[in-house]
Parts: C-alpha cells; structure tokens; sequence
C-alpha cells in the first residue's frame, strides 16, 4: 500500500484507492482540498463527479492511467484540477490500487484565457487600419481616380493609418523583448538624470506642439546613479513624459522630480523616485489598478487620436520589473496625474 509519509511527501494532493474501493491512503493536502475525513471510505462517496467515478474504474479495470478534469469550489469560485490517475501494482494484491493526483490548473486556464485575449485584442487593434486602407485603396481605383484632392486627403489618412500599424507592431516586439529578459537583472550603472535629459531634448518638439513645458527638478545632487538598462530606462521616461504632454494641459507643465527616499519598506533600503507629474484632468480613481494591462484605456477614442497602442504602460511596467522596481499611480479628478518610479538605489546602500 502507498504509505502514508510518501503522500505527505508530494507538494499536491494525493488519494490512493485499493482494490476494495475504499480510499486507503490520503495526504493532508487531498483531505484539506475534498473538506473531509478521506481514509476508509468509498471513493464514490467521497469523489463525487461521475466523469472522475468512471476513470477510476477503467483505471481499475484495463490498468491504463488517465486523466480527467475535477471542479472544486474555492472561496465562491469553481476551481478546476487535472486529475491523474495511474495503476500501482506490487507484489501484494492487497496492496494493489489507483494513484490519484490532484494538479491545480487554473494558473494554466488564466495563463491560455489571457493569450487568447491578447490575440484578440490584436486581431482588434489592426483590423481597424486595415479595414481603413482596404476601404480607401477600393476608392482610389474607382471613384476617386481622377479626383485629386480626395487622393491627397486619402493618402494622407493612410499613412495616418499606417504608422498607427507600424507603432503597433513596434510596441508588441518590445513588450515581447521585456518579457523576455525579466529575469535577466541589469548590471551597468547608468546616471538617471542624464536620461531624463536626453529624453527631454527628444520630446522638446512634441511639447512645443502642445505648448507644454518640461522642467526637471533635481531634489539631490547628480549623477544619480542606478543599477540599469539605459535604453530601457530612456523607453520608461519618455513614454510617462510623453503620455503627461499628450494629456496634460494644452499650455501646462509637465514637472519631473528626482529625489531620493532614505528607506523604502519594499526595498527595505533607500530608493531613487522619479516622478513625473502633468497638470491635466486627472483619471477617475477606478481606472488607476488597470492602467498597466494591455490595450486598457482610460478614453479609447482620444487615445487613438493621439497615437497611442495601448501597450505603452504595460511596456513600463515590465521594464521597472526588470529592474526591481515599484511604480505608483496617483490621480485625482482636476488635480492631474503623478506616475511614480521607484528604483533601487543599490549604490547609496553599498557605502
């Protein structure tokens, strides 16, 4: 018979059944997950699922192991286990029987609900730019040929909508590298101030568009320095920065503050923050927990009107994963936003 200490040994639930039917073996995970007292008694009894009843008795009767699903319910939720079962034959026929294992896969169900998510909200996303340039391609070579100024303004919405594509697929291949490399730590020392500052003469023409000023406000003395990626972190910055211009107030600021924390109960150590705060219309309290998923947004339409995919958050917050960080959201109705980044600051710490 499987012994007792070898079930308590296995990191999931266990049942053994004997020849009897009766359930002669059981761990503390398999008695806490079925709610009861399991040895000695009928596994129909206490296995109440017809699908699991009749797998166990082919099991029990051709000896071929199987699977089959068990639904069990968990604080008000239906949570489903893979059940395997396979036949233990030793040289006792009393202690002959059917092995059950209990595998948790609803990680696994969430894990496959959100890729076929993900491709149907990029199925979504580009349908609409290619329906658009179907649709004028089909007006160019018939209506509008010999029109102009309709081909003008079409070209112009197509290489509108074009780009749009483009940004799309740019953004997907870079959340796709930062998944990729989020348990690869970055190890050069790289100065935080010095990109924040690149970043801002790269957007200096986006914020004069918008009659937007950038100011950086430096609340300790520089470098900073941080353990980073630097192109990484430059992506970071400007797509706050960028998203505090396109958001904020036309004819606002945009503030960018560095400072330091001296202890920081999540590092339980000092902390570099960068925060990057606009003087825009603030965002409803409900919107601020989903504003890192994919494709949310706070106002499809607008979002779209100005460029953006959807993925730029989601982006950061892989990013600042990467490096160990912590990224705050705070936002009031007519008070504006303030998206903070919270690095490490394992140079301070060393000393």
């Amino acid at each position: 018979m499987v012994a007792h200490s070898i079930l308590d040994a296995l990191p999931i639930a266990a049942i053994f059944i004997g020849e009897d039917s009766r359930i002669r073996s059981s761990n503390a995970k398999a008695q806490s997950l079925l709610n009861m007292e399991l040895n000695g008694r009928h596994y129909v009894t206490a296995l109440r699922q017809p699908s699991l009843s009749d797998q166990i008795e082919k099991t029990m009767s051709d000896g071929q192991a199987g699977q089959v699903g068990f639904i069990v319910t968990e604080a008000g939720q239906d949570v489903v286990y893979e059940v395997h079962l396979d036949r233990v034959i030793t040289g006792k026929e009393s202690e002959n029987g059917v092995l059950l294992t209990f595998m948790d896969v609803k990680s696994q169900e969430e894990a496959g609900q959100m890729r076929s998510d993900f491709v149907a909200n990029v199925s979504h996303e580009l349908r609409t730019p290619l329906t658009a340039l179907t649709g004028f391609i089909e007006t160019l070579r018939g209506p509008a040929r010999d029109d102009p100024e309709a081909r003008e303004r079409f070209l112009g919405i197509m290489e509108a909508e074009g780009k749009r594509m483009n940004r799309l697929v740019a953004d997907l291949l870079s959340l796709s590298r930062v998944e990729d490399m989020v348990r690869m730590r970055p190890k050069d020392s790289v100065d935080v101030c010095a990109i924040l500052q690149s970043v801002n003469n790269a957007l200096s023409q986006t914020a004069a568009a918008g009659d937007v000023t950038i100011s950086i406000d430096k609340k300790i003395g520089t470098p900073v320095l941080v353990a980073g990626d630097l192109d990484q972190l430059a992506q970071v910055f400007t797509n706050l920065i960028e998203n505090a211009i396109k958001y904020g107030r036309k004819g606002g600021e945009v503030t960018v503050t560095v400072s330091r924390l001296d202890m920081l109960p999540a590092f339980k150590g000092p902390a570099i923050c960068i925060a990057v705060q606009d003087d825009g219309p603030g965002i409803p309290e409900y919107h601020l927990s989903r504003l890192t998923e994919r494709f949310y947004r706070v106002d499809s339409h607008r979002s779209r009107e100005l460029g953006g995919t959807g993925l730029g958050l989601a982006i950061v917050k892989h990013i600042i994963n990467r490096h160990r960080g912590r990224l705050r959201i705070e936002s009031a109705i007519g008070e504006g936003s303030r998206f903070s980044v919270l690095l490490r600051d394992d140079l301070q710490r060393s000393k």
